[in-house]
């Protein structure tokens, strides 16, 4: 167990680093130890993380750790400013940390890599694991910024949860019609479509997606001029 939580919360610090000398506690004589001493990024107790003297003091403060341990609990002046990070939410960060290197997926490593963000700023595990935690809002220009009747960008892949905003920017009125021939089974495309234009620049329609697939949109005043877009949801 504490070798994995070395391994993945660790990782990083294994590069060498010039030889450093430290104290023996057995017999008070200096020695050289090459390598970088490794260092716990969360603090044992109340002490906040630092560079461990020796590897046996590191491990025996490992073994000796309460269930619960604290990001940095006091500051400087005593002042508690973070709150306790239980061993699940560790082992939670462990996996997050895996699978940022593991997945194949962009987003599932995105996604772990909020959830990990947010556990190593004291996050409570099941804020990390909340519906909606990791989504993100991409932006769509309708109309190029000198004026060319497109979608900036018109193609755009984002995860399941994420919404797109389209922003009437040049060209307009514009609005987001999505093709209903060409939207995954089972979402209506009239509840992702618009129902009126945005003429005024600046104006904006944002969406949520949560089924994935290919959806294919354009702008109902300039379709024929061919202002069309696509729309992968993964």
């Amino acid at each position: 167990m504490i070798k994995t939580l070395y391994i993945g919360l660790l990782a990083g610090y294994s590069a060498a680093a010039p030889a450093i000398e430290v104290e023996s506690e057995e017999t008070g004589a200096a020695a050289v130890s090459r390598g970088r001493e490794l260092f716990p990024l969360y603090a044992m107790g109340t002490k906040c993380a630092r560079l461990c003297h020796s590897r046996d003091r590191a491990i025996k403060e490992m073994a000796t750790a309460k269930p619960t341990m604290s990001v940095c609990d006091t500051n400087d002046v005593g002042v508690k400013t973070k709150g306790p990070v239980k061993t699940l939410e560790m082992l939670a960060l462990n996996d997050d940390l895996n699978t940022v290197v593991q997945s194949s997926s962009m987003c599932t490593r995105r996604q772990a890599m909020t959830r990990a963000a947010g556990l190593a700023a004291g996050l409570a595990l099941a804020s990390v694991n909340a519906p909606g935690f990791a989504a993100e809002t991409k932006m769509v220009k309708m109309g190029s910024d000198s004026g060319q009747l497109v979608f900036v960008p018109d193609e755009l892949t984002i995860c399941k949860g994420d919404s797109v905003t389209w922003v009437n920017n040049k060209g307009g009125p514009h609005n987001v019609v999505f093709d209903e021939d060409a939207i995954p089974s089972g979402v209506k495309q009239e509840a992702i479509s618009m129902d009126d234009q945005l003429g005024d620049e600046g104006a904006t329609f944002t969406k949520k997606f949560d089924t994935a697939g290919s959806y294919a949109y354009y702008c109902e005043p300039h379709r024929g001029a061919g202002m069309n877009a696509a729309l992968t949801v993964e």
